[in-house]
Order: structure tokens, then sequence, then C-alpha cells
């Protein structure tokens, strides 16, 4: 990941994609399972055919401009190439369907790994070449890409698919605006990481795979569930929280360049992803579930897990640090 933020050639940016995915191939299969091999055999063919489309985009662009310099992406077939290229690195609708399979067959570490760190590379890039996008193709890719993200997450019961459902559907938010505000879309992107990291690490320490194992979290531990409740509603968008900052910010900056309507599908768009957030916020608080005092408990808390969830928390709820910004 470091080698292609630090990259200036398209070929060592390649390079370092490369690598990135060589090395998480083992950690997507490390259970020995069917699901695990065939959820790493998916990631490694979707991603290696995004590499050879990005190769193709940036041989194509360097044979027209003689240039291999990231920057300089003059090239319009190379620029349309490679947004699609990166497009599937990312898992951004219409190329997403191996993000909610890889997920679902890897252990919670990894869908972490996969949701977050593994969106760096592709997203430095597209920054990069921002200023030679073509808007309408970003703007269609991230609208798509919302309402993939609502409507897929809709009928999901098992928690990692759902989570990849709304990385689908933040990616579409960031997609929207990065040839208009880049700036704005990696403020979305690095916020909508802080918000999945501490949601993920809680979902790791409660073993909660599914919505019927995180009902039973009000019993053992109160806290917890009225953090997860609240990070739920900040990936929402729902005001106070931070994840309403990135989202209001977006919208205004599409309407100032007069995309009040995309702006306007956007904002009902995302109301199909605030559905499924509400819905499991409401499995989580107020439904109430059986007492399980007799029975063995699936999961143990272990303080020692806990100083990260503890240090991204804060962040993602509140927003404070953001709100001057806002106000001027």
């Amino acid at each position: 990941t470091l080698t292609v933020t630090s990259a200036n050639h398209w070929m060592t940016a390649w390079l370092g994609l490369e690598l990135n995915m060589i090395s998480i191939l083992p950690v997507i299969a490390k259970q020995k399972h069917p699901r695990s091999t065939e959820a790493a055999t998916k990631y490694f063919l979707t991603q290696a055919t995004a590499s050879a489309l990005m190769l193709f985009a940036s041989t194509i662009n360097a044979w027209q401009t003689g240039s291999w310099n990231i920057m300089q992406l003059n090239n319009k077939l190379s620029c349309i190439l490679m947004i699609a290229a990166l497009a599937m690195k990312m898992g951004a609708a219409p190329t997403h369907f191996w993000l909610p399979e890889v997920m679902q067959g890897t252990t919670l570490a990894t869908t972490l790994l996969i949701t977050t760190w593994q969106k760096i590379a592709p997203i430095t890039l597209l920054y990069m070449i921002s200023n030679h996008t073509e808007p309408t193709i970003t703007l269609s890719i991230g609208l798509l890409s919302i309402l993939v993200g609502g409507w897929g997450g809709f009928n999901q019961t098992q928690l990692r698919k759902m989570m990849a459902y709304s990385s689908i559907a933040h990616l579409g938010w960031t997609m929207t605006v990065i040839s208009i505000m880049p700036n704005i879309a990696l403020t979305n992107i690095i916020i909508y990481m802080i918000m999945s990291a501490p949601f993920f690490m809680l979902l790791m320490t409660t073993a909660s795979k599914t919505l019927q194992t995180m009902t039973m979290t009000w019993t053992h531990t109160p806290t917890t569930t009225i953090i997860l409740m609240l990070l739920l509603l900040s990936m929402a968008g729902l005001p106070p929280l931070t994840g309403f900052t990135p989202k209001l910010l977006i919208l205004d900056n599409l309407v100032a360049h007069k995309l009040t309507l995309t702006a306007t599908t956007m904002a009902l768009l995302s109301l199909l992803s605030l559905t499924f957030y509400l819905r499991t916020t409401y499995l989580l608080t107020s439904t109430a579930p059986p007492t399980t005092t007799q029975s063995t408990t699936t999961w143990r808390l272990k303080p020692h897990q806990n100083q990260v969830t503890a240090l991204l928390t804060p962040i993602a709820l509140f927003n404070i640090t953001i709100l001057p910004a806002l106000l001027t």
C-alpha cells in the first residue's frame, strides 16, 4: 500500500497493488474451510483482472503521450479504463459482485482489512488522476453504487454481507465527488474507515456474525450495544454524528456545481441504506432478548483488545473537531 501511495510511475503503482493482493490472499484463506478458499479465489481473480486492465490503460497512455507519470493520464480511453479498473479494485458498482462474497467467506478481522486498508491504494490513485477523470462516469458509478449498496443490504441477515453493501454505498458517495472536489472524497473515505473499524472490532469482541446473535449483546454488555447503535447511526449519516459531515459537504458541493438533481437522487437513495441501519439498530436496542443466564456464553470481553476501539469510537461519533469548518 505504501509503495502505491508514494509512486509516481504507473509500473511502480501496479507492482505495489500486485504485492498487496498476493500478501492478503493467505490472510483470506487462513481458515481451513472451502468457503474461505473460494473467497480467496474470487478475490484473486477480480483483483488480477483489475490489475491487467490498469496495466493496459497505463500502457495505452504511455504509447499515446510518452509519459508513465501517474499525474499525466491525458489519454481519454486510458482514463476511462483506469477508472473501471480502480472501481473493480475497490468494489464499486457495477463491478461490486466479488465484495459481499469475499467478505462473507472470511473472518471479521480480514473483513475489516478488506473494507478499510485495502481501499487506501486504489483511492490514492483515483485521487491522483482526479483532474483527468470524466465527471459523468464517476457520477454514474457513484449513483449506481449508492443504489446497489442500499438495495443489496436490505434483506441481509449476515452482518459481514450487510457491511459489504454498506461499504459499496459509502464508496458511491466518494465516487460522485472525486472528480469535482477530490479532498472531500478523501475526507469521506477516511471518516468511513474511522467508523467501520470500531464497529468491526466490537463485532469481533462479541463474536457476532448474524443479526440474531447481535440481539444477545444487551444481556452481556449494555455499553457495547449502545456504542454499536451509535456507530450504525453514524454510518447512516444522522446529524449530530460524524457520518453526517461528509454527506453534507458532498451534497453542498454538488448543489454548488449545479448538480441539484444528482444531489437529490443521492439523498433519496441513501434512505435505502438508512432502512437496514435502522433495522439493525432496532434489533440491537429495542427488542428484548431471551435471558441467557443459564446458557453458556459464546464470548468473554478481553479488556486489552478494546484500546483501539476506545480510541476510534469518539472520533467516529462526535463531530466536534469538524464543527468550526461547517459553521464558517
